[in-house]
């Protein structure tokens, strides 16, 4: 069985390193992953021939994180933008140096993108908030004066004492590119304090890769993002930022409608012609500005702004699937360079059995609990076992270190001895923000084979266990036939809010 186009999300360090000639290791790739901090996923890569010095790097780069988060959040009540928010108006407040490239840098995107980047964004996402609410869209007057609030200046910045005055009350977070710039000065600390060769920091999608090497990056399909779907591009990147933004896992839903949660600070209205953006570029502001603005902007817009940003790549997704890349995409797209060289057999079912039916999916929606002060994620094995009890399909494998994958005792019993590291498992993957710790699985009804299965009772096992700790197994069986179907579970000390779709495909 081929791993690579199962095992997804990964937390991995290899057991196998690269070893020089005189037998001493050369380097080995460490990965880890943590649930909600800065309200999202975050994942560490980071190459090195010490795990020492990985260590160092991995906790100089969360506390730079931590520290930043307090200087710069926007939901952290005692964060130092926060205490300047309620510190009152036309007062001069001397402010910390990050804080003040922060809002001079929203000042100069807000110039360049002709408002469409404007960090009083929030006061329409506020009043869609209170539509989904509500369940009623807003009124055109309150529409009309949220448009208004946004486009007034908001406060003036004094670069000689590094001052901020707030010039009215309108309500501000600093989004958009405020993850970016965090992650990229992680990167940075990281890099002062260890010898490591290489070092990748993901914040929900978004990416900063410093070193000598390249990172495989996946581009998830705005259209079918769950975890194990295909990607809708394969990057190699190296020192470079990659960032998305769009409007397929947050937003509002009102009615029988979903509204994007990027907001046109023009309009006041959820912008919707535009589902996907993803940017390279040197900077990391540079990369999360550019993928908002694109969501934003027209293509034509776009393209302008882009070139205003010397070496940024880009790929657009509108709303009717279409797809717009810039001429220098394709210089960072890996080349396949291979056809098929097997052709899967056909599958015969017995005169008692139905095909599946391939309209149909089944859709697994989970999340992971948070643990004070343990954000580590857990190890994860989810497959499917036909009636007989036997494994048909392994859907998605989440794991941190080789050593510990037999911590999954269930999977591990069944799948151990074909399990086998593939460098593909490791690839990043770029796409919109997702809320932390949940997570998307889908099975199309195929066996590990490529086979399509008879439809019939089938049971979803989901396996979780944490380094040293619990094991715990949570089995839910379904009939899947020709008719939609769901079934929950509470879940258990790891997961929880699972649900079960067996649906048509949109």
């Amino acid at each position: 069985m081929k791993f690579s186009a199962l095992v997804l999300a990964l937390g991995l360090s290899f057991s196998v390193s690269i070893v020089k000639a005189d037998g001493k290791p050369l380097k080995q790739l460490y990965v880890n992953n943590y649930e909600n901090v800065l309200g999202t996923s975050l994942e560490f890569k980071i190459s090195s021939s010490s795990e020492k010095q990985v260590e160092l790097a991995e906790q100089a780069a969360l506390t730079e994180i931590n520290r930043l988060s307090a200087i710069l959040s926007s939901y952290d009540r005692n964060s130092e933008f926060n205490k300047w928010m309620t510190a009152g108006t036309n007062k001069s407040i001397k402010i910390s140096a990050e804080l003040f490239e922060m809002l001079n840098l929203f000042e100069q995107w807000k110039t360049k993108t002709n408002g469409a980047l404007n960090i009083s964004a929030t006061v329409a996402g506020n009043l869609w908030a209170q539509a989904e609410k509500k369940q009623k869209k807003p009124l055109k007057a309150e529409l009309a004066l949220a448009v208004s609030q946004m486009q007034e200046q908001h406060y003036s910045l004094n670069q000689g004492n590094l001052t901020a005055t707030r010039l009215d009350n309108v309500p501000l977070a600093m989004n958009t590119f405020t993850k970016s710039y965090i992650i990229n000065k992680a990167c940075e600390a990281a890099l002062k304090v260890a010898k490591i060769d290489n070092i990748v920091i993901n914040i929900g999608g978004d990416l900063v890769i410093k070193g000598d090497e390249k990172d495989l990056i996946y581009v998830t399909n705005p259209l079918a993002s769950a975890e194990n779907d295909l990607p809708l591009a394969k990057l190699n990147v190296g020192n470079n930022a990659v960032a998305t933004s769009g409007n397929y896992r947050r937003g509002f839903q009102i009615g029988k409608e979903w509204y994007s949660h990027i907001i046109n600070p023009k309009t006041a209205q959820p912008v919707n012609e535009i589902i996907s953006a993803t940017v390279i570029a040197p900077s990391a502001t540079d990369a999360g500005a550019l993928a908002t603005a694109f969501n934003v902007l027209s293509i034509n817009e776009s393209k302008e702004l882009a070139k205003t940003v010397e070496g940024a790549a880009y790929l657009i997704v509108t709303k009717n699937g279409k797809i717009i890349e810039s001429d220098n995409w394709k210089d960072y797209l890996v080349k396949e360079g291979h056809t098929l060289k097997t052709i899967n057999t056909p599958t015969f079912f017995n005169q008692a059995e139905k095909p599946w039916d391939t309209k149909y999916e089944l859709i697994i929606n989970f999340e992971f609990n948070a643990i004070q002060g343990n954000s580590h994620r857990p190890f994860v094995a989810i497959w499917v076992e036909n009636d007989k009890r036997e494994p048909v399909r392994n859907l998605a494998l989440m794991y941190n270190k080789t050593k510990w994958v037999p911590d999954l005792k269930n999977w591990y019993r069944i799948n151990g001895e074909r399990f086998k590291a593939d460098k593909e498992n490791y690839a990043s993957v770029t796409g919109a923000t997702r809320n932390p710790g949940k997570y998307t699985i889908k099975w199309d009804g195929k066996d590990d084979n490529g086979n399509y299965v008879p439809q019939g009772n089938y049971t979803i096992i989901i396996e979780t266990s944490k380094e040293h700790g619990t094991d715990e197994i949570l089995r839910q069986p379904m009939e899947l036939k020709k008719s939609a179907k769901r079934e929950t579970n509470a879940g258990n000390v790891e997961i929880s809010n699972v649900v079960f779709d067996f649906v048509k495909k949109k």
